[in-house]
């Protein structure tokens, strides 16, 4: 499936829409703690498998390496994964902009999505989402980087 055909296929999809947001003052960047979000649908090997549209989210602890990419898409490339696990989860370059000073710090733990969903996710905006964004909290996470996969 080529790239023009993923972006026919989504383009008329709808977005949700807020009607009242929340808004936050959020501190200055030097002084944040940096969590990583992402729709790779990474998981620690005690971590159950995903399963299709999977609304779910896994939690994994900063210092931890031995994370698997378990993307359903058959369509997903996973050599980049394979050769750098940054580019879908950048711990590293989160841990070198803690040590020059540019983030305050990086967060105890991380969560992972499936990116996977079906067109409404109703799930995760009702129940997933918000339990991830209380874990967030909970952790004193001031700035989320999404890694949209």
């Amino acid at each position: 499936m080529s790239d023009v055909m993923v972006r026919t296929g989504v383009q008329d999809m709808p977005v949700p829409e807020f009607e009242n947001p929340a808004f936050t003052k959020l501190p200055a960047l030097k002084d944040a703690t940096v969590a990583i979000v992402t729709t790779a649908g990474l998981r620690s090997p005690e971590h159950g498998n995903w399963s299709p549209f999977d609304p779910s989210f896994r939690v994994f602890e900063s210092d931890e390496r031995d994370l698997r990419l378990g993307h359903l898409s058959p369509n997903f490339d996973r050599s980049g994964f394979a050769a750098d696990i940054n580019l879908v989860y950048p711990i590293d370059r989160l841990n070198e902009m803690a040590a020059e000073g540019v983030i305050g710090k990086v967060a105890p733990r991380h969560i992972s999505f499936m990116g996977a969903q079906d067109e409404t996710m109703a799930s995760i905006r009702a129940d997933s989402g918000p339990a991830a964004a209380k874990q967030l909290k909970d952790d004193g996470v001031d700035v989320v980087l999404l890694t949209p996969v």
